[in-house]
């Protein structure tokens, strides 16, 4: 029996899924980059990544080089969690092709 519960609701929006995935692709992520990857607005991006850091799932690093970058970068929290969060995935693909 798949356990719905376990599937992490602060994961499962599709926002925050899109987010979680990018960063579960490479070690981090410039805030510019990821905007333009999931064509989101600045606002709607960055209320995303702020419930994302504040879950610990997510960690922020501000560089100055010529002009500030913000980078973003899963967590060990985060990585755990996005984890835990395809393995219900996949036990309701498995349940649904039966």
């Amino acid at each position: 029996m798949i356990d719905f519960s376990k599937l992490d609701k602060l994961i499962h929006e599709k926002g925050r899924l899109a987010i979680m995935t990018l960063l579960a692709a490479r070690s981090e992520w410039r805030f510019q980059d990821l905007k333009a990857e999931l064509d989101m607005s600045d606002g709607n991006l960055i209320t995303h990544l702020r419930t994302l850091y504040k879950a610990g799932y997510v960690s922020m690093t501000k560089e100055i080089e010529k002009r500030p970058q913000t980078k973003y970068a899963l967590t060990e929290a985060g990585r755990k969690a996005f984890r835990e969060y395809l393995e219900v995935l996949e036990q309701i693909l498995d349940a649904g092709k039966s």
